[in-house]
């Protein structure tokens, strides 16, 4: 399912390669995403970025931000870019990171259901590396992206807890050795399942996802004023409520596949080199 190509999840890696001067890997991936190339040729002056910073929130769905539209006021306001998209089935979390970094639909990179093996086909975090662009990885430990992308030359910082993996990623800004950096954070889908979309456990995790963005943004405008840098929001896939109290999602339907990406390009401070 690809009801709108151009504007895939799929369309992810080729845009973070293209963002860092990087030739695309092996065919058969989705072309750029324009309006996010666009956008950083009107900050930057040329579409390009010194570095990409990409968090991964899990499971926030578009509806969700429609109806929580007074939480996600600061990060619409900041945002250069809000980008509506498609993820792809099943809308699970292996799948779609693995489409989201490979710009692969799930028939070609071959994890189709809810299983996280290593993938066997080329994603970012080989066609970076391989173009001497050094990129990491933070997330906690068993989730997704910290088992799917294993065997790349990128550096892997997985830890316990979602604190731990914050705290290392703004570590690792203030170090300004990656030119490429992931960091993925559970805890809204982890709560949805077991509150409900909106309920207050799910709801105080989303408020976290937030903070942790603008906290994000912050020490990157502090520590990375000599870089052009994207920094997005982009989740997975959406969720949908079930049996009254609790959440899921991998169904085909618009709330789990309708997902929104925000994309924030923080260009470098006049006069630094």
């Amino acid at each position: 399912m690809n009801p709108q190509k151009e504007r895939c999840l799929t369309g992810t890696a080729a845009t973070i390669e293209s963002l860092l001067g990087v030739p695309a890997g092996p065919g058969g991936k989705d072309a750029p995403l324009a309006p996010v190339l666009e956008s950083a040729g009107h900050a930057f002056g040329a579409p390009r970025a010194d570095r990409v910073f990409f968090y991964n929130p899990d499971a926030v769905a578009r509806w969700v931000v429609a109806k929580r539209a007074r939480e996600f006021a600061p990060l619409v306001r900041r945002a250069g870019l809000q980008l509506p998209l498609h993820s792809v089935l099943p809308p699970v979390t292996p799948v779609c990171f693995a489409s989201m970094y490979s710009g692969l639909l799930p028939a070609a990179h071959g994890i189709q259901s809810y299983v996280k093996p290593v993938l066997q086909v080329p994603t970012v975090f080989d066609t970076l590396p391989a173009a001497g662009r050094r990129a990491a990885i933070v997330s906690t430990a068993g989730d997704s992206i910290s088992m799917i992308f294993l065997g790349r030359p990128v550096d892997y910082f997985i830890y316990k807890t979602v604190a731990e993996c914050n705290a290392k990623a703004l570590a690792l800004i203030d170090a300004d050795e990656y030119d490429f950096l992931v960091l993925y954070n559970g805890d809204y889908d982890h709560w949805m399942h077991r509150n409900g979309p909106e309920g207050p456990l799910a709801l105080r995790a989303l408020r976290g996802d937030l903070d942790t963005f603008e906290r994000l943004r912050r020490r990157i405008l502090e520590r990375w004023q000599e870089h052009d840098t994207v920094l997005a929001f982009a989740p997975d896939h959406g969720c949908h409520r079930v049996l009254g109290l609790l959440g899921s999602h991998g169904i085909d339907a618009p709330c789990d596949l309708e997902i929104t990406h925000f994309y924030c390009f923080l260009p470098r401070r006049s006069g630094s080199k």
